[in-house]
């Protein structure tokens, strides 16, 4: 993490575009000015820091001004700046405000707000104009807070609130409804910068923007289950700004006018930024209330929403705690016109875009495995054959050993074999004159096959091998089995990092152990991991992780045939790596291949039959009552069809998790049963 955020820093300054002075590029030209056309009442308490405009549940309802006044709480006001309300809320440092956020089956409109005192994040909805508290509790963050901003992520409308502290904490949380409508939240991530933070604000793609008083602007990618990435927007001495920025703010005006605002505090400016070109810097302006500069602004909020014929296209709200312990409201178009801009369109913050692709929710996670870092990698699922409840997975952790799950996603064996990379298992192999469950993983510590059977009554893997079956290869890593329907022999496939794949028949080696026999050998042109091979047809898939899905022959026999089923420079829903491949059975050699998209967090569908029709992609969501969070950079997934139990009578897709949060932990699995990915993208279930 702290590497990531070096990296970003040294690449950002780098970027940024140098005065050769030393000074500020604010200072460097007059900066025009706009005229305040709103100003509050200044709070009872004398003291102030944010605000926001909360617009009502229909375009024609009042808007209002909420802003915080420290111990006197939450202070309503009207948008002639006429006081009309206070709320007891603490000591309050900061508020956010988003829109039709379902609650008990009716959308509300929710504040969250920053309670210096204890430290904790609070939660309102609006109610006739005033904010009503609505939190199960006090939710306790641990620091000395400073800002809080809420963001409505739009691939799935989850509600995330951002709390920023004086330490440089920025922590996440996401909020949802509890069964007897009331709001909670559950720590997502929490993600440290250097020095303190006084603002932060976020839009639904995930754009997160923090206010480092001392350091310049942040941009960070909210999405928790995005890789973690901090982007340096503007700095003091190296770019536009002066010793101290407070504030910051996004303006959305439709395409062309979508702007980030941040307050030049030391300079006494505002500085906007053309996101469209990578937060390009496009001028600062000063604002001037009853004829007196403001010399200090703080704090911000912008809204394109029109809010009278003064506001035809809404308004910054700037904090003026110095100026009168109140806010300034400054018509956009005015600023627009000032920095000889266009202010677009007005947006309707309450209209929720259109989700980009289907969404479901796992149903049971796994207990995180012990290793640090990239260490879950592959899952496989047993079906009891009588009790579907007792189903087991199978999964490796790449840098100790096996696990043994149960369908609650408790530890039921670990074996501290070595570096287990991929696992797969097949019923029915004959061993000893019994038919038992055979389990192989590829083994990178001793580049072998590790293989094991599974004991169905006591719940555990039992080593099977007869001795080290080693792989001559350099490092084993994809793994899947195949069992022939033409002679009813088992295989495994293993290939390596260079995309040289090996296939060897499993054998009974009398005793009760199992040894391999080299029978194919054939390489991909670049790296591969994940494969399945399908048991009824004959064909292996293979994911070539930069190029493309392949199928092939999985017969000992089958040749180097292969036909790209799908390119990953062919559909833009895939991206790459391409990594774990599964297959849903449903009966007569119909189905589903369901292929992990890790470049986007996604998993592509194609029909198992015929032309392999791509049918559409998904992605696994968090569920914040559960506390369960979605899945990304997923390496090997597993599918099936059999009855696994309750909530899973359809079959399930378990998938490997690279990035556990809700909160951070190492990584997992997590459990999906088929019948939402079924609903979610029309499919069938058996």
């Amino acid at each position: 993490m702290k590497t990531l955020l070096l990296y970003s820093v040294a690449t950002s300054l780098a970027l940024l575009p140098a005065t050769g002075t030393g000074k500020s590029a604010a200072r460097d030209a007059a900066a025009p000015v706009v005229q305040a056309s709103l100003q509050t009442q200044a709070t009872r308490s004398g003291k102030t820091d944010a605000s926001v405009i909360v617009t009502g549940t229909s375009p024609s309802a009042v808007p209002h001004v909420v802003a915080t006044a420290a111990l006197g709480g939450l202070e309503v006001y009207g948008v002639d700046g006429q006081r009309q309300a206070s709320v007891p809320a603490g000591e309050v440092a900061g508020v956010d405000v988003s829109y039709d956020f379902p609650i008990a089956g009716k959308p509300r409109t929710v504040l969250a707000a920053v309670d210096a005192t204890g430290n904790r994040l609070r939660l309102f909805t609006m109610d006739g104009g005033v904010p009503v508290e609505a939190g199960a509790r006090a939710i306790p963050l641990g620091f000395a807070v400073e800002g809080v901003c809420l963001f409505r992520q739009r691939l799935d409308d989850a509600l995330y609130a951002v709390a920023v502290g004086d330490g440089g904490e920025v922590d996440q949380q996401m909020i949802y409804a509890t069964a007897d409508g009331k709001l909670d939240a559950r720590q997502v991530r929490r993600i440290s910068l250097p020095s303190k933070l006084k603002q932060c604000t976020a839009d639904g793609d995930g754009n997160l923007y923090v206010a480092e008083q001392a350091v310049g602007i942040w941009h960070l990618d909210g999405n928790p289950e995005a890789d973690l990435s901090a982007t340096l927007v503007d700095a003091p001495r190296l770019g536009h700004l002066g010793k101290k920025v407070e504030g910051v703010a996004l303006y959305d005006g439709g395409k062309g006018s979508r702007w980030l605002l941040a307050a030049d505090t030391s300079e006494g400016r505002i500085n906007l930024y053309d996101r469209a070109d990578h937060d390009a810097y496009l001028g600062s302006f000063v604002v001037t209330a009853q004829g007196k500069p403001l010399d200090g602004p703080g704090p911000l909020f912008a809204t394109s929403v029109a809010l009278g014929a003064k506001l035809p296209h809404g308004v910054l709200l700037i904090s003026d705690e110095d100026g009168g312990a109140n806010h300034k409201g400054v018509s956009m178009a005015d600023v627009a016109r000032a920095l000889k801009l266009q202010p677009g369109t007005p947006q309707d913050p309450r209209a929720a875009a259109k989700p980009p692709l289907a969404t479901v929710t796992a149903l049971v996670e796994t207990v995180p495995v012990a290793s640090f870092g990239d260490a879950a990698d592959d899952p496989a699922i047993w079906a009891h054959p009588t009790d579907p409840a007792k189903s087991l997975i199978v999964a490796t952790d790449k840098k100790a050993g096996m696990f043994v799950y149960d369908m609650q996603g408790k530890v039921v064996q670990f074996r501290p074999d070595g570096k287990m990379n991929n696992t797969d298992l097949r019923d029915g192999f004959p061993l000893g004159g019994d038919q038992v469950t055979l389990v192989t993983a590829s083994d990178r510590t001793h580049k072998s096959v590790a293989i094991y059977r599974l004991d169905p009554d006591r719940r555990e893997l039992v080593d099977v091998a007869d001795g080290v079956q080693a792989t001559g290869l350099d490092d084993p890593y994809g793994l899947c089995m195949y069992r022939s329907p033409k002679s009813a022999k088992t295989y495994v496939f293993i290939n390596t990092g260079d995309g040289l794949m090996r296939q060897w028949e499993l054998l009974d080696a009398g005793k009760g152990r199992v040894r391999i026999k080299k029978v194919r050998e054939f390489r991909m042109a670049s790296q591969a991991e994940g494969c399945v091979a399908d048991d009824a047809s004959g064909a292996l898939y293979v994911g070539e992780e930069d190029v493309a899905l392949w199928k092939m022959d999985a017969e000992p026999d089958g040749g180097n045939a292969m036909t790209a089923i799908d390119r990953v420079a062919g559909n833009k829903a895939i991206r790459d790596d391409l990594e774990g491949v599964g297959i849903y059975d449903l009966g007569g050699g119909r189905g589903y291949i369901v292929v992990s998209s890790q470049g986007n967090n996604t998993y592509a569908v194609y029909r198992r039959e015929g032309d392999h029709a791509y049918l559409g992609s998904f992605a696994v969501v968090a569920d914040g009552a559960r506390g369960i969070d979605g899945i990304s950079e997923t390496d090997g997934l597993e599918v099936t069809s059999r009855n696994l139990g309750p909530g899973f009578e359809h079959g399930a897709m378990i998938a490997q998790d690279g990035r556990n949060v809700l909160p951070t932990q190492n990584q997992n699995y997590k459990y999906v049963p088929w019948e939402s990915i079924a609903r979610a993208l029309k499919l069938e279930m058996r």
